[in-house]
């Protein structure tokens, strides 16, 4: 009798459908033929589940008593073993069990099943593997009770991942078909945020794609496989701008088509000398394709483009780089000259990938050389000697030809050498031939002498001919490096501007840009006010530590670019070479334009609060003349009928009469308690007196003189205080809540209090808590999110006794003054759920003082 096979069923979340999932299956195989038993599952009431299970034959589990008193069901082991079925569904195989079971964990239970031969089909959810549960613990808030050791579940035959989208796992729980009614509030607002589920998805992906890199090596080492199978890649492809490059895109795409977990960094080497092939056009159609492809570009300055993209290429962390290579340049690649060459030759451990195509493209534009370059001058000194000779050997074959003739021939030899190696080349073939010349073919022959002045004003002319010729070719190289170098700085430039419109530029940005640019170690704005002789102050810097100030950056490893007397862009790390210089200066100038937007941005921002300031009192004044004088009327009216005519009232008219005053009153008294919040928010004068309150305090201080009858407050025991003003806080709540009522009449209004998640605005680094105010209306459309918040602003044109629009607009600016948010989000099923985020407090609260923790309520 063989082992049994284990097959677990792993889901994100308590209701992903593992348990529906397990008893498919078993239906299925008892479909085929097998004999199946279910031991025990959790239907948890809901009837899709219930009718698989009525179609199994299940093994009446055992009653056990709970420490708290409680009746639940345990596993019969036992009783399973004596009827050796098949197959066995077990849920949850996490599961701890009542003291006095057979076995303390569930899953030893299961392993007496398969010791048995049987086969198992169990559940378990990511947050009851133990080396998880305090990562899932950290997101959700929520510990798992019962957890299984890692190395248990990777012994199972077959982990199958019940995939669901957070979404839709939602809508199951707020249907009610996870958890009852009662508390599905509380569930959507705390460990099934659709934050979490995209994390606890993300969680249970990665933990299984690990055992599926297990499984790899166990095959590997099973058949004696040593070669490298790279399954997740970085891979950097280089470009140039040119039509061909998209074949290296594509190639890179298809080569992370087969890796896990794999990233595409394409990089543009932008040297000083632009490559006459490069088009702005050709790079903006090949961004757009590798974002479509789901990789990232990236520009880089520098005058090797091979030395610069292995530095790229290192600092990325990358395993493969793919590169053009030409066919045009086989005498290159064999000597080593070419970019493809280098990048090879140096590359260590990453991997290279040359890439030919038909258009004879390069991948990376070749080397900017310094004036005409190395090779092209070296080959002009090794011409200016051979061609000369070699002339003059040809020459001394044939038949006997006059000077002016030979002159002509070594001439043409001085031209090809000019055009090859520039000036001093020539000059020496120039010279080389002149005596050459003089030596075998002006009289006397065979020596340096020179009989005929004819002869000696040849040679002068021959030998200015040659020098002319060099100066033209040099001038117009130096021209056309001039012209490249412009291209190059045009490029730049457009290369800031279109960032600059493309995304929202920032100086923290641009400095990452500058210092991505130019490989440097870090880039630093530094400031002075218009004293020249005051010190500069560090405004903001990239990298991993900040670059020295101006007057103390090194000559020769920090590059200082002065933009004004006041600003100064400094990137340390190594020298830039002079046509760096050239583009620092652009980016300079790119530096302190963008100050001067972030100083327009700041004063426009000034200036629109300023007008938003003038409209909210304008608005006051329009409320005062309107919805202040109906309350006040309705009192006036009473008050006069009371004392003209109180003796022949009845006293139930007279008791209506007071009611109608005190009704008024109390309106009268909100009114303007929300005007003068809404003029302190508008003024900015709204300033919170923050210390640490507890969500509980707030809310019964907030719900006073409110009627709860429709209110339900789901506050767990120990949830920490935030930091925050209680007045502020309480009216914050109050005027929520008063808001969720009147817009939702009849619905139960549940607060929810959450904490421990970690604020997205600060990197993940500020944790904070949340109090969600959930209401079931008819909700708010998504359009008119942004003006529900506006001061005045009502719901579908609301009838006059539901306020004047103030109530969110304070909420909003109070949660705000005190460093918090409030967020809207639509409610599943139907309403809308108001979130309160406040930083959590890190100071002491003390509970018998939470009135002098925060200020009087407002």
């Amino acid at each position: 009798m063989g082992r049994g096979t284990l097959r677990i069923f792993l889901g994100a979340a308590p209701g992903a459908g593992t348990t529906y999932a397990a008893l498919r299956e078993a239906c299925r195989l008892q479909a085929g033929g097998r004999n199946v038993a279910v031991g025990i599952a959790a239907t948890r009431g809901r009837p899709e589940t219930q009718q698989l299970l009525e179609g199994l034959h299940a093994v009446a589990p055992r009653r056990v008593q709970t420490a708290a008193g409680a009746q639940a069901d345990e596993l019969d082991a036992g009783a399973l073993l004596d009827r050796r079925p098949d197959v066995a569904v077990v849920d949850d195989y996490a599961h701890a069990n009542s003291p006095g079971s057979r076995n303390s964990q569930r899953w030893q239970d299961i392993e007496e099943l398969l010791a048995a031969g049987i086969d198992v089909l169990s559940t378990l959810c990511v947050q009851q593997l133990a080396s998880l549960r305090d990562a899932v613990a950290a997101i959700t808030d929520e510990a798992a009770q019962a957890t299984v050791p890692d190395e248990i579940v990777r012994r199972a035959d077959h982990i199958e991942l019940v995939d669901i989208s957070p979404a839709l796992l939602r809508q199951r729980v707020a249907e009610g078909k996870v958890f009852p009614e009662h508390k599905v509030d509380a569930a959507l607002a705390n460990e099934y945020r659709l934050g979490n589920l995209f994390a606890l998805r993300e969680i249970a992906l990665i933990w299984l794609a690990d055992r599926v890199d297990e499984g790899l090596a166990a095959y590997r080492e099973s058949q004696g496989i040593t070669a490298t199978w790279p399954t997740r890649e970085r891979v950097v492809v280089g470009l140039a701008g040119s039509p061909e490059d998209e074949v290296l895109i594509r190639r890179a795409a298809r080569i992370l088509s087969k890796a896990n977990g794999s990233e595409l960094l394409a990089v543009h080497v932008r040297g000083t000398r632009a490559r006459r092939g490069a088009s702005e056009q050709g790079m903006d159609a090949q961004r757009r394709l590798i974002t479509d492809l789901g990789g990232t570009c990236h520009t880089v300055s520098g005058d090797d483009p091979a030395q610069s993209l292995l530095e790229f290429a290192r600092s990325t962390n990358a395993t493969q780089i793919v590169i053009g290579a030409s066919p045009g340049r086989l005498w290159s690649r064999i000597l080593g000259m070419g970019v493809a060459s280098k990048v090879v030759r140096e590359s260590g451990d990453i991997d290279v990938h040359l890439v030919s195509h038909p258009q004879s493209g390069r991948g990376l534009p070749r080397k900017a050389p310094a004036a005409l370059g190395r090779a092209r001058t070296v080959a002009g000194y090794i011409l200016a000697v051979i061609l000369p000779v070699l002339a003059t050997a040809v020459l001394s074959l044939g038949q006997e030809l006059n000077l002016a003739t030979q002159a002509l021939v070594h001439l043409t030899g001085v031209l090809a050498v000019a055009f090859i190696g520039g000036l001093w080349p020539a000059v020496l073939a120039a010279v080389l031939a002149s005596l050459l010349l003089n030596y075998f073919e002006t009289d006397p022959v065979g020596t340096l002498d020179i009989s005929d002045p004819q002869n000696v004003f040849a040679l002068l002319v021959f030998l200015g001919a040659g020098v002319a010729v060099s100066l033209v070719v040099g001038l117009s190289e130096r021209r056309a490096q001039d012209a490249s170098r412009s291209r190059a700085e045009a490029a730049t430039l457009a290369d800031l501007a279109r960032d600059a419109l493309l995304a929202d530029d920032t100086v923290a940005g641009f400095l990452d840009k500058a210092r991505e640019t130019f490989q440097v170690r870090a880039a630093g704005l530094f400031t002075r006010s218009d004293d020249r002789q005051a010190g500069w102050e560090l405004q903001a810097y990239s990298g991993d530590a900040a670059p020295p100030s101006p007057d103390r950056a090194s000559a020769v490893t920090d590059n200082v670019e002065l933009a004004d007397p006041r600003t100064a862009l400094v990137l340390s790390g190594r020298t830039l070479t002079s046509g760096d210089r050239l583009l620092l200066t652009a980016h300079g100038a790119h530096l302190l334009l963008l100050r001067q937007h972030d100083i327009l941005q700041r004063r426009l921002k000034s200036t629109t609060k300023m007008a938003e300031g003038n409209s909210v009192r304008t608005a006051i004044l329009n409320a005062v003349s309107h919805d202040l004088r109906t309350p006040l009327a309705g009192i006036k009216l009473a008050v006069t009928a009371l004392r003209r005519q109180k003796r022949r009232l009845p006293a139930e008219v007279q008791a209506e009469m007071l009611a109608t005053i005190e009704s008024y009153s109390e309106r009268l008294e909100a009114l303007i308690s929300n005007l003068l919040d809404m003029s302190r928010v508008s003024s900015g004068s709204a300033a919170p007196h923050l210390a640490p309150v507890t969500w509980r305090d707030a809310i019964e201080d907030a719900l006073r003189g409110i009627p709860t009858e429709h209110i339900r407050v789901e506050l767990a025991p120990n949830l920490p205080a935030v930091e925050a003003d209680l007045g502020m806080l309480e009216r914050v709540i109050a005027n929520i809540v008063e808001n969720a009522l009147k817009y939702a009449p009849g619905s139960d209004v549940v607060i929810v209090g959450v904490t421990g998640v970690a604020n997205a605005g600060d990197d993940g680094a500020t944790p904070f808590g949340e109090l969600r105010i959930v209401d079931h209306g008819a909700g708010v459309p998504a359009a008119a999110v942004v003006e529900m918040f506006q001061p005045f602003q009502r719901l579908d044109d609301a009838p006059d006794g539901l306020g004047i629009g103030l109530g969110l607009a304070v909420a909003k600016g109070f949660t705000e003054a005190m460093g918090g948010q409030l967020v809207p989000e639509p409610t599943p099923g139907g309403g809308l759920t108001m979130v309160i985020r406040l930083p959590l407090s890190t100071g002491h609260y003390a509970s018998g003082f939470r009135r002098e923790a925060g200020s009087k309520k407002v």
